[in-house]
């Protein structure tokens, strides 16, 4: 695993934003408070403890893998960051470097991960935060593992199959506590699990399956939305550049490091809203 490795985490470029707010009429406020997007951060980089900065800015430290932060509300825009191993000089050249670009109205996750052949990389996904019928809820998984393809089964029964990193899979369920595994591709090959998650009723779930099948440290991370009426938009990853540039260092740092290694879903889909891939 390489020691030094970046990522790429979401945040605001509101200074422009903010200017033309105060020079705007009162009326104009409720249009602008709609110009924001709401952004999580997930670091799934084994081994690596990482500081982000954004324009040179210390943002989070001591960034741990395993860990998806809340979600925060940020102006909509286009974001550079860099992330270094914790304590390397930020005067030095980022491992991995990306340019996010988050649309009004956005709900989006940046993800730091390893890609299917272990080498880290960013993923920008769209998180659907959209409300589900009543009894439901939304369960997607998400493969940001160093793994081949994989089947996830519910009661020993394939759900989502075939899923590669770093693709989704996405489902409504019955709401309620469900139980799971992640299987290799076409086999009863265990990788992870079995587990089991309580799914609430209009809440949307996102399961993260992450590490590397060759270092033995698969793990699985959730991260749950409550259920809204809003639509998510697009968000486009860049090819190049660092992402993401919050408003202060303080609003970082203020993000809360939620969830372990919990686990993942079965029962899911029987008789219920047809599988969406991502």
């Amino acid at each position: 695993m390489t020691s030094r490795t970046t990522i790429a985490v979401a945040a605001s470029a509101g200074a422009c934003a903010l200017a033309l707010g105060m020079t705007a009429p009162a009326m104009a406020a409720p249009a602008q408070a709609q110009e924001k997007a709401m952004v999580s951060v997930f670091h799934g980089i084994p081994g690596m403890t990482v500081d982000v900065y954004a324009n040179g800015d210390e943002l989070l430290s001591d960034f741990k893998p395993g860990t998806v932060t809340d979600p925060q509300s940020l102006d909509a825009g286009t974001y550079d960051i860099q992330v270094f191993a914790a304590g390397q000089d930020p005067d030095g050249t980022p491992a991995l470097q990306k340019q996010v670009k988050v649309p009004e109205g956005g709900n989006a996750t940046v993800a730091a991960h390893l890609s299917a052949d272990g080498k880290p990389q960013l993923t920008a996904f769209t998180d659907d935060v959209s409300k589900v019928d009543a009894g439901k809820a939304r369960l997607t998984v998400r493969h940001v593992a160093a793994a081949p393809a994989v089947d996830v089964r519910a009661g020993g029964q394939p759900v989502f199959t075939g899923l590669t990193n770093p693709d989704e899979d996405t489902a409504a369920v019955d709401a309620g506590t469900v139980n799971a595994d992640v299987v290799l591709a076409g086999t009863d090959t265990v990788a992870i699990g079995p587990a089991e998650l309580n799914l609430k009723e209009g809440t949307s779930n996102v399961v993260y399956a992450w590490g590397s099948a060759e270092d033995e440290n698969l793990a699985l991370v959730t991260q749950t939305f409550s259920g809204t009426e809003t639509m998510p938009k697009a968000v486009h990853a860049g090819a190049s550049g660092a992402a993401v540039t919050p408003n202060s260092s303080d609003q970082w740092l203020a993000w809360a490091a939620a969830t372990g290694a919990i686990t993942l879903t079965g029962v899911m889909v029987a008789r219920q809203v047809a599988v969406r891939r991502g």
